[in-house]
Order: structure tokens, then sequence, then C-alpha cells
């Protein structure tokens, strides 16, 4: 699924190590990059990491404030930095995509094969695990990620 959040991104107009702070509203997320790209990469990231997090947890992402809902919000918390000060843009991401890049650990599966299948995909020198999960990438017309 993809989504586009709204993301303020604020200049601090000084010279520490990451001067652009970055709000993701919809998620309650903070984040820093040390240019205006790598903010919007980092909170590409963080927006990915937290989607994916929630939906293992089997809670409902956040929909995308609109930009008035989303000023609205960041302005309720001025305590220690304005974020309303800063630029509004739109961070799009997509979570299965996303899934795919950052969660390639293996698990175990128990697959019941007839004994004959078995020996016959041995003796042939076949990784039943690849055969496997290339069946379910194309009964699911899913692509490999490169």
């Amino acid at each position: 699924m993809k989504q586009v959040y709204p993301t303020f991104i604020l200049n601090k107009n000084d010279d520490s190590e990451h001067p652009f702070l970055v709000c993701v509203p919809d998620m309650e997320i903070f984040t820093e990059g040390d240019t205006f790209a790598d903010a919007i990469e980092m909170a590409r990231d963080a927006i990915g990491l937290t989607g994916i997090s929630m939906e293992d947890n089997k809670e409902e992402l956040p929909a995308p404030s609109d930009q008035t809902t989303a000023i609205a919000k960041v302005k309720q918390d001025t305590e220690d930095i304005d974020f309303s000060q800063g630029i509004l843009t739109y961070v799009d991401v997509d979570f299965s995509e996303y899934r795919k890049k950052v969660d390639t650990k293996t698990v175990r599966r128990n697959v019941a094969l007839p004994s004959w299948l078995n020996y016959e995909a041995e003796h042939a020198g076949i990784n039943v695990s690849r055969v496997l999960q290339e069946a379910l990438m194309n009964v699911l017309n899913i692509k490999r990620n490169i």
C-alpha cells in the first residue's frame, strides 16, 4: 500500500551536524538530516519503519492528514520547536516495497512433500526452498527485489 504523508522540514540555519529537522505529525515521527534531500530520505525511512512495525503489531496505519489538519497537529506541540515555521512537503512510502527492502530475514516453514518427490529433487540438485519462493512469488504476482 502506498501512502503520502505531510512532512515538515525545518532548517535550523546553524552549523550543527544535522541542520534539517523533520516532523511527520500523523505518525508522531521526529528525525533529522544533513541536507534537505537527506531529510526527505530520513522521513521516508522513518515512515516506512514505523508503518511496517505497526502492521506487524496488527495496528492500523494512520490516514494521511490534509494540509490544514497537518498544520494544526504540528502547532499543538511547539514547546521545543515550531515545525509549522518549516517547509511543508509530502513524502511517499510504498509499505509493501519498503518491507521487501528491509525485512530480508528468512523464516523456517515446514513443508510436507511426498518422499519420492523429495528424492527426485535431491538427486536433481534442486533447491526446494528456492523453488517454493519462486512459486509463491509467481502465484502472488510479486517481483523479486534486485
